[in-house]
């Protein structure tokens, strides 16, 4: 845990962060969208090392969501370039963190170069013992659970299992994080207080932190504050 910091309690095992605001803090700045998202990957990585210095078992960070595509084609290369960028970073400086890196999403619909930089991050992290990061790219929580009932409905369809099989372990277990704890908390800066299709399932009874702060902003200071509002929350899992 890093020195000088007070949670009120524990550090929880599991925390995703909706990376949001880049391009309104580019535009506060009279600078291009495209810078926001550069100034955006640069704080992910100092808060990556930061959460993974204070104990976190599991951060799950939004990166690029199902919906994204949408935005103009040079933002979205301008994106595609800075994936690639922290691959080939990923595989060097990043690799002396203890950190094991895991992608989550359809990562096929990316350019060939991406795919094979993504497989050989998550190959060469996979002995990593500590900290767990879940990028989340090309994700999208809808289209996640669309893919588990899919899986599902063809293992019914071969014999492999019954209508009746399936529960919430069975789904769970089809999900890109199976086998994870669900999040404990998930935080949102930029002053938005939605969840923007991100861990629709997982998240069934997370607690959520939002932060008028834009996502470049976003500080560890930050981080701690989120921790010690969850820590001050009662969570009754619906009861009482």
């Amino acid at each position: 845990m890093a020195e000088g910091t007070d949670f009120g309690g524990a550090v929880p095992q599991h925390i995703g962060i909706i990376m949001d605001g880049n391009g309104r803090w580019a535009k506060k700045r009279g600078l291009p969208r495209t810078a926001g998202h550069t100034a955006g990957a640069q704080n992910f990585r100092t808060i990556t090392r930061y959460a993974a210095s204070i104990g976190m078992k599991y951060l799950t960070l939004y990166a690029f969501s199902t919906e994204n595509w949408s935005r103009p084609a040079a933002e979205v290369s301008a994106l595609m370039r800075l994936f690639r960028q922290y691959m080939e970073e990923a595989l060097t400086d990043f690799m002396d963190e203890n950190i094991r890196v895991r992608f989550i999403g359809d990562t096929s619909a990316f350019a060939p170069k991406l795919r094979e930089l993504i497989a050989e991050v998550e190959e060469s992290s996979a002995p990593k013992t500590g900290m767990v990061l879940n990028l989340a790219m090309n994700y999208g929580g809808r289209a996640e659970l669309t893919r588990a009932m899919r899986q599902i409905g063809e293992k019914i369809r071969r014999g492999e299992m019954r209508p009746e099989d399936v529960t919430e372990d069975v789904i769970s277990a089809h999900l890109y994080t199976a086998g994870q704890p669900d999040p404990d908390l998930v935080i949102r800066p930029s002053g938005e207080e939605r969840i923007s299709n991100f861990l629709l399932w997982q998240s069934a009874y997370t607690e959520f932190v939002y932060f008028d702060i834009l996502w470049p902003d976003f500080k560890s200071s930050d981080l701690d504050e989120a921790i010690r509002i969850f820590n001050h929350r009662n969570r009754r899992y619906g009861g009482v």
